[in-house]
């Protein structure tokens, strides 16, 4: 049975693995007294072991005798039923049982290999039952023989490509053609042999780890991977060695685990170590494939070595002029680590020089600047001495016990002298004047002084600009500055006067100093309202009620905010209207009577006096529209319009919309037809003068009628082919009749004409001029060419037609015709 074929071909396999184990050993003894391969074949045979106790068809007999008889009695009766021409519908127990069926990968034998062989009970070896085979790869990998069931396949296969195929078996009666049995499925296994090497798909790696680690640090994980089956045999089993970078790091043999193996790796020292890992199958035993990656490894910086000055004494120097934070130098400590372990903070150490200085720490180039904090004065102070601390911005406390990772330096700095210019007493000056402060008046002083030791006289002077009006003028010796133009504080609130302050034992140093005046502002215009205010007001409004919101505006700027007071006049009384103030710099128009009718009054103008609250004090008189509306219950507008007076009579809004629509499509209409006339009048009397080539010019000069041939050719000027046809026709004349000529002198003349054309087209070029517009010619594509009557001048009268017959076929009608005409001429002609 097929079973047992299969249980075969299982222990075969099991033997095949212990002979491979032995032949990558080598071993001239038995292998099953190898260490190594002792425990793996141990294994194995318990496996089969166990497998034997489960299936008890493997210990029992094949056959069993009421088996037998039953397959016996089942093969009687398919005979007698195939004897009487028919096959039974029942279903016939199967005698038949699928297992897996394996095939070794990479066969290299010169014969197809076996796989195995299929046979049914109801097979008794008479040739009477065929084997047949279909699924994945039948007749290209796999094939089958049909009398015994012998199944091989027929090329090497590869598990890697394929690890399995589903086929479908099925034992045919050979003279019928019906299956015996129900068609089964079952399943070949490409079984795996070491024949791929252990890959690392990711490599070359890159990794990385802090300088001075212990032993046993974590650096990275690298993993190899193996195309053959992990389930069988030791093929995919991969061990990890490593072949260079000892004694520096390790890795793990089973997990690819790599580890620090030496302590105190300084990165200062050496930052990047290039290791070789080898991935091994087999378990890493004798005759296993490999394969090897690089990992390159850094070490990481950390912060084990302090900041050093390269100098203890560092010199300094700066001017006395120079401004507060000016650089006056820089000073450097070197840190060997890298990233923000060498940076750098610098920092002055408090003392009696430190206080005019300070220092800023660049983070890119890892240096101190040292900047000026306060003025410096060259008779005052002529040097300083202070210390500068250099320390790392991050600390790393496993380090600091090799040292305090800080060090200090002394900055000398020497003042320099300079001649100075004059010192004005405040940084900027800021004086205040009303804007209609008379002309002449002083508005205020600056002071200025050379502090140097000659402490020369100071002059003063204005800064004029050319850009902008100069309104003030300063006193050269006393430094007072005085109005010199009418100030307006409406155009300009303030003016910025720039004066400048000159040594007079050297007029080449000067100083500047801005004098900020301030505009006040004097209430010279009265208030206004913010805008033209149109409201309207409900027929049906009540007392008290706010019909609008009023506010104003005032040209003038006053140092605080503006206040305005609204009131109605006080010489006239509104019956109608009053002014409401809410005291925010705003008011309502207020109802003071209901009942507004519309048709009585239409608008109502209210009179709003405006106060500001200034000195002197200004008003104005501004004027509110009010028109009468009519509004719903809920006070919304629905008309102010004067269309009351027509709804009286019967129209509606909608009746005198569509009034007007009518109107406007009607005036549209009129307007269209009378563009449309227009151009039409206009295209009449252009058409004749769009193209003036086409105009018929006509001349009081009579030709020769119809009788007059000879006078020129005009077929030239129609027809590019005429001088062809003409010079052929004149071939033929002058063969029959060599004395015409006529012929000779049509030439001539053609000749003339065209010439004369010719000499007039080239005289005038410009319109208007004459034009020959020919209907005659009728195109180059006809074999017969064109019989038009209008081409009547090729023949001339009197023409001899004998020739006819001369030009093919097409024309022997016409020869006939023409003859007979001929012979009726003559015989009148006689007669």
């Amino acid at each position: 049975m097929l079973v047992v074929l299969c249980r075969r071909r299982f222990v075969e396999f099991f033997i095949l693995d212990s002979l491979l184990l032995c032949h990558h050993h080598k071993s001239h003894l038995c292998p099953l007294l190898h260490l190594k391969v002792v425990p793996m074949l141990m294994g194995n045979c318990l496996l089969l072991f166990l497998w034997c106790l489960i299936d008890k068809s493997f210990v029992s007999p094949l056959h069993s005798s009421s088996q037998s008889r039953m397959g016996k009695e089942q093969y009687r009766n398919m005979l007698a039923h195939r004897k009487h021409g028919m096959m039974g519908v029942h279903r016939v127990k199967r005698g038949w049982v699928w297992n897996q069926f394996f095939v070794l990968e990479e066969y290299m034998g010169s014969d197809p290999q076996y796989v195995g062989k299929l046979h049914s009970d109801l097979d008794k070896g008479n040739s009477m039952v065929k084997y047949t085979l279909s699924g994945e790869g039948v007749g290209s990998i796999f094939t089958i023989e049909p009398s015994t069931g012998d199944i091989h396949a027929l090329r090497s296969l590869d598990r890697e490509e394929k690890p399995y195929y589903t086929l479908r078996a099925q034992a045919v009666d050979v003279l019928t053609g019906r299956p015996l049995e129900p068609e089964s499925e079952f399943i070949i296994k490409v079984q795996d042999i070491n024949d791929n090497e252990p890959r690392f798909l990711e490599g070359p790696y890159s990794a990385s780890v802090p300088e001075m680690s212990p032993i046993g640090s974590y650096v990275t994980q690298i993993t190899a991977t193996d195309a053959d089956d992990p389930t069988y045999g030791n093929s995919a089993r991969i061990v990890y060695s490593i072949l260079h970078g000892q004694p520096y790091f390790s890795v793990d043999p089973k997990t690819g685990i790599i580890r620090v193996a030496l302590p105190n790796m300084d990165r200062e020292v050496k930052e990047m170590y290039q290791v070789v890992i080898q991935a091994k199958d087999m378990g890493g035993q004798l005759g296993g494939l490999a394969g090897t990656t690089t990992i390159n490894i850094t070490l990481r910086d950390v912060n084990d070595n302090p900041p050093r000055f390269s100098k203890s004494i560092f010199h300094l120097r700066i001017l006395e002029t120079s401004p507060v934070g000016s650089s006056v130098g820089r000073v450097k400590a070197h840190d060997l680590d890298s990233g923000k372990n060498a940076e750098v903070e610098y920092s002055i150490v408090p003392g009696d020089g430190g206080s005019m200085f300070d220092i800023y720490s660049n983070k890119n180039t890892h240096e101190g600047t040292v900047i000026l904090k306060k003025c410096l004065d060259y008779e005052t102070r002529k040097a300083y001495t202070f210390k500068v601390e250099a320390s790392n911005a991050v600390l790393d406390h496993r380090f600091l016990h090799l040292g305090p990772f800080k060090d200090t330096a002394t900055v000398k700095v020497n003042v320099l002298d300079v001649e100075e210019p004059p010192v004005f007493s405040r940084l900027s000056y800021s004086m205040e004047t009303y804007e209609d402060t008379t002309v002449g008046i002083i508005v205020g002083a600056v002071t200025a002084e050379d502090l140097d030791v000659g402490n020369s006289p100071v002059r003063y002077s204005v800064e004029w600009r050319k850009d902008s009006e100069n309104h003030f003028d300063i006193d050269p010796v006393e430094g007072t500055l005085s109005v010199i133009e009418a100030l307006d504080r409406e155009r300009h609130t303030e003016h910025n006067v720039t004066v400048v302050a000159t040594k007079v034992n050297n007029p080449l140093l000067s100083s500047k100093v801005t004098v900020t005046i301030k505009v006040l502002d004097v209430n010279e215009f009265p208030p206004e309202l913010a805008f033209v205010y149109e409201t309207f007001v409900c027929e049906n409004a009540k007392v008290g009620q706010v019909i609008q919101i009023i506010s104003a505006t005032d040209r003038d700027i006053p140092a605080v905010e503006h206040r305005f007071y609204f009131k109605s006049p006080s010489q006239t009384r509104n019956r109608n209207f009053t002014i409401r103030d809410y005291g925010n710099n705003t008011a309502g128009v207020v109802t003071r009577r209901g009942g507004f009718r519309r048709l009585e009054q239409s608008m109502y103008l209210v009179p709003v006096v405006v106060e500001d609250g200034g000195y002197p004090l200004q008003s104005s008189t501004g004027m509110v529209s009010v028109r009468v509306c009519t509004c719903n219950t809920d006070g919304s507008l629905l008309s102010c319009n004067a269309e009351a007076v027509i709804f009286p009579m019967g129209l509606s809004t909608g009746a005198l919309m569509a009034i007007m629509l009518c109107i406007v499509i009607l005036l549209v209409m009129a307007v269209l037809y009378m563009g449309l006339r227009k151009h039409k009048k206009k295209d009449t009397l252009m058409s004749s003068k769009e193209d003036i080539r086409d105009n018929v010019i006509h001349y009081d000069d009579e030709g020769g009628g119809e009788e007059d041939t000879q006078a020129f050719d005009i077929g030239t000027l129609r027809n590019p082919k005429g001088i062809k046809e003409k010079a052929q026709l004149q071939k033929i004349r002058s063969e029959d009749e060599p004395n015409r000529a006529s012929a000779c002198m049509s030439n001539e003349d053609s000749e003339d004409i065209r010439a004369y054309i010719h000499h007039c087209l080239l005289e005038n070029s410009s319109p208007p001029y004459d034009s020959l517009v020919t209907y005659a010619y009728e195109g180059e594509g006809s074999v017969a060419e064109s019989l038009s009557s209008i081409e009547s001048w090729v023949l001339e009268p009197k023409e001899d037609y004998r020739n006819l017959c001369d030009w093919g076929p097409r024309f022997k009608t016409l020869a006939g015709i023409f003859k007979e005409h001929e012979c009726k001429d003559m015989e009148k002609t006689e007669n």
